[in-house]
């Protein structure tokens, strides 16, 4: 009978063959996940496993290249679109990205951000933004919300002290490098489907040699918050979604009106 079920015209879903076998070991609940596979289907679908180059940085995205069936490499902290800009002149026909958190690439990597995109070098890159310093102890990170409580910030983020959170999809919107930018989730299977269409997007944008695609992805980390999964997926809808918005900001190099 098992047999039967598992047959080719039975099956909805298969797992892509551009993961690999390794069990992933994010927190339950973790939006990393879902973000790695969506990523690798596109490549899959593209076909475009063997050209296709990941820059991996330190924090949660540094376990990237144990899940990703493709070339990764490692990135010191910060310095992915650094590495990114190399690897891509080196070898032009490739298809680059980053893969970063919000505290590896709006903190120690702002610098290097701002000036690929700046560049316009043609390359992706995917920006996992909760909000959080997740592996390191859910420290207050640059994108953590106004009084939103973190282990460096345990009665919430005070503006006047601490600053303003870095809205860094829209800063990146504004430099001319930059063709295409949108904000996208992937908690619910709507959600899902839209942050994948945006990443093929962003890799068949590449292809075209048109610049910097910059995806973010507002994701939960749910450890970090001290929350149970169901619980972080609906403090990100009620707070992080409406301080950062959902949807494109820039296709085509022109910035779309809302």
């Amino acid at each position: 009978m098992y047999t039967e079920l598992i047959k080719p015209e039975n099956l909805v879903y298969t797992k892509t063959k551009v993961m690999t076998d390794k069990e992933l070991s994010y927190c339950p609940g973790c939006g990393h996940g879902t973000a790695h596979r969506i990523i690798m289907e596109v490549i899959e679908e593209m076909g475009i496993q063997g050209e296709t180059i990941g820059v991996a940085p330190v924090g949660c995205s540094v376990l990237a290249y144990e899940f990703m069936n493709i070339d990764v490499q490692q990135a010191a902290h910060g310095r992915a679109p650094a590495l990114a800009t190399a690897i891509k002149r080196l070898w032009p026909e490739k298809y680059v990205f980053t893969y970063q958190g919000d505290g590896d690439l709006a903190a120690i990597g702002t610098a290097e951000t701002i000036h690929a995109c700046n560049r316009g070098e043609n390359i992706v890159i995917v920006f996992i933004n909760n909000g959080i310093y997740g592996m390191t102890g859910g420290q207050m990170a640059p994108t953590t919300l106004p009084n939103m409580k973190s282990s460096t910030s345990p009665y919430g983020r005070d503006e006047v002290e601490m600053g303003h959170p870095l809205k860094m999809t829209e800063l990146v919107a504004n430099l001319p490098g930059v063709y295409y930018v949108t904000r996208q989730a992937v908690h619910k299977p709507g959600h899902v489907r839209k942050a994948k269409k945006a990443i093929r997007k962003a890799f068949e944008n590449t292809a075209k040699k048109t610049g910097v695609s910059f995806v973010e992805i507002v994701s939960n980390c749910n450890s970090g918050w001290k929350m149970r999964p169901t619980d972080a997926n609906q403090w990100m809808e009620d707070n992080m979604f409406p301080y950062y918005q959902l949807g494109d900001i820039k296709v085509d190099g022109l910035f779309v009106n809302k």
